[in-house]
Formats: structure tokens, sequence, C-alpha cells
């Protein structure tokens, strides 16, 4: 592991909020940011914090969330994520997460990866998809 992947590392990215971010049903006046993509949105920005802490050839997978999608923000606004590395144990890592939007804060929550190796695990799973077929 990389001496750099440490507790309290933190970075913050701003999302855009548009029409393939959003949930249709409640018409297109009020189309609002999806839990969905808000889930992916959070996972990424926890990802691509590890991965500037990482060894090439390493990547991470989730395995753990916890999410509460407090508030709704609507199309064409703006959400900022803000990511913290809250525990490091080996190559499993914790990370607490807020989003807000420019009102309220509209998410928050923990999110947990697993740093693994891109090659081995791409075996893995192709010894799997043999053994399935």
């Amino acid at each position: 592991m990389s001496e750099t992947l440490k507790a309290g590392l933190s970075a913050t990215r701003r999302v855009q909020i548009d029409h393939d971010r959003t949930i249709s049903f409640m018409g297109d006046d009020c189309r609002v940011y999806s839990t969905p993509k808000l889930l992916y949105d959070i996972e990424m920005a926890c990802r691509d914090l590890l991965l500037e802490h990482t060894e090439p050839g390493k990547d991470s997978v989730g395995t753990r969330i916890e999410l509460d999608h407090i508030g709704a923000t609507l199309m064409g606004m703006w959400v900022e994520i803000t990511v913290t590395l809250a525990e490091v144990n080996g190559a499993a890592v914790s990370f607490d997460f807020t989003a807000r939007d420019s009102v309220e804060v509209v998410a928050r929550g923990k999110h947990n990866r697993f740093i693994v190796g891109v090659e081995k695990t791409a075996q893995r799973l192709k010894a799997k998809l043999a053994r399935a077929s």
C-alpha cells in the first residue's frame, strides 16, 4: 500500500445535474437527481481519490454503502460531493461522505472499498465465467 494512503485524505468533486442523472416520473419541471446516479458519483469520487494514492496495476471495488439521500436536487443544479478517507485497514478502506447543492446537504453516509490488483481480479473473473458456462 502507498505510504500516502492515510486516513484524513479528502477530495471534493462538483457534479452538474444533467438530464441523464435525473428521474422522470415527477414530470419534466421536477426532474431531480436520482439516487442510483448519486451513488455512482459517490463511488467514483472515492475511487478517484484512491487512484491518486495506489500503485499502477491497482484499482478498487465497492463493497458496502450506507446512503441517506435526504434532499432533492433539481436538474440544472450542481452537487458537491466531499469524500474523506476515514480508515485504512490493509486493502480495505472506508470513507465518510456528504453531498450538498447550493441550498442544502442532500446526502451523507459511508462507503467501503477494497483495493485489488487489476490483472489478478480479471483472471479470477474470467475463471468464474468459464465455470458458469
